[in-house]
């Protein structure tokens, strides 16, 4: 009788507390906490969520989705006006492809090309 009283007292004692380690993990809370503001950020930049995600890769996509979208409803609800950034440009996709058709141009590279392949090697 004495032991069945000691292990449920010390059950009861042991479910009120927090056992270090058992609970969530710290870092993930921050890690979207910062999704959000993230996202929330690029709202208020008027990034639309594709380019947020394409400059924050390594943020939480569903936390960023979610700040993002918190944002949109937080300015819509208040009427505010998004604030355009002014130095930051996102990345280009395109890169423009410049095709020389000269002929002069195309001589002088067969000669320096004939050139750097006389040349000894090093």
């Amino acid at each position: 009788m004495n032991h069945r009283l000691l292990i449920v007292s010390i059950t009861l004692l042991l479910a009120a507390c927090e056992i270090p380690g058992l609970g969530p993990d710290p870092r993930i809370a921050q890690r979207e906490a910062d999704g959000k503001a993230i996202g929330g950020a690029c709202r208020h930049a008027l990034r639309g969520i594709e380019d947020c995600y394409k400059l924050n890769e390594k943020a939480l996509k569903t936390a960023v989705f979610e700040g993002w979208k918190e944002m949109d409803l937080y300015m819509r609800e208040n009427k505010i006006e998004g604030i355009a950034p002014k130095d930051v440009a996102a990345p280009q996709d395109a890169v423009e492809e410049i095709i020389v058709d000269d002929k002069k141009s195309k001589s002088v590279a067969a000669r320096d090309s004939k050139a750097s392949a006389k040349a000894p090697a090093n």
